[in-house]
């Protein structure tokens, strides 16, 4: 598989930067939507000079490589962001000349069906490893070194955008940009990462035994038991955990019902799960 990695990467990158230019030329543009970063500045730019979209973008986003380049992956990144901006810039104008001018005049859903095609391509271009330049960049970078989700970090890198837009076109459409920014932010996290968001099971017991082998068999899940000290009791018990999807949460209940009424469970959500039952760690 790792052979036509390449291969599908570049398939990702090539079908999330036409997804992203569908995006622009039927939603975005027509609807005087800034789209946030270079994209966006290229729009108020537009609004009052006239000059193709697709030619700033590429033009603006040259100096925003470097970045890419030192801090995001060397070469390959460089490669994978090059290619994904040049046809994603060249399809804005492209498409322009043959796609409807205003498919629809409903800021509401130019925000939304927009705000979801733009985040899409985003996310899987970053599913690639590689982004779609601009402030993409920035806010990989700042998920890198801050942790911050995608969908925040598209709207910290993207206000000054935002507000530009509300003198260029109207306060009121940069209301509707931002939610189509927030939107587009979700959209690329599910299309980047996947829907990998799972519960963990944290469960004390008296018949830890019982229970653990309850899970494995009904369940076929993993579990784990630690040792662990009732603070207040002073009493020695087992502390079981296990991770499960969401549609397991109310069977896990029942079991451990069924098994010990009496047992102290908690449940939480884990951003992701990795290994034998789950996603696996590579690709």
């Amino acid at each position: 598989m790792k052979a036509f990695a390449p291969y599908r990467d570049t398939l990702l990158i090539l079908l999330g930067s036409l997804i992203q230019a569908v995006a622009m030329v039927l939603f975005m543009i027509p609807g005087k939507l800034a789209a946030g970063g270079v994209s966006g500045i290229a729009q108020i730019i537009n609004r009052y000079t006239g000059w193709p979209i697709g030619v700033m973008i590429i033009l603006f986003n040259l100096p925003l490589f470097y970045l890419g380049w030192r801090f995001l992956g060397g070469r390959r990144f460089l490669i994978r962001t090059f290619l994904a901006v040049m046809v994603y810039a060249a399809l804005i104008d492209l498409l322009a000349l043959y796609l409807p001018a205003n498919l629809t005049g409903d800021s509401v859903l130019n925000a939304l069906f927009g705000g979801v095609l733009m985040g899409t391509g985003m996310g899987l271009v970053f599913r690639a490893k590689g982004t779609t330049g601009g402030t993409d960049i920035l806010a990989r970078l700042l998920g890198k070194w801050r942790g911050i989700p995608l969908s925040e970090s598209f709207l910290l890198t993207d206000t000054a955008v935002v507000l530009a837009s509300g003198v260029a076109f109207s306060w009121t459409l940069a209301l509707y940009a931002v939610v189509a920014l927030y939107t587009s932010g979700l959209a690329a996290e599910l299309a980047s990462e996947g829907s990998g968001v799972v519960r963990a099971a944290t469960i004390i017991t008296e018949a830890p035994e019982a229970v653990a082998d309850r899970i494995m068999r009904d369940l076929a899940r993993g579990v784990t038991m630690w040792p662990g000290t009732g603070m207040y009791s002073g009493k020695e018990r087992r502390v079981l955990y296990c991770a499960i999807s969401r549609s397991e949460v109310n069977p896990l209940k029942e079991i451990i019902y069924e098994v010990d009424p009496c047992a102290f469970v908690v449940i939480g959500q884990a951003y992701e799960a990795l290994g034998e039952g789950f996603k696996p760690l590579s690709g």
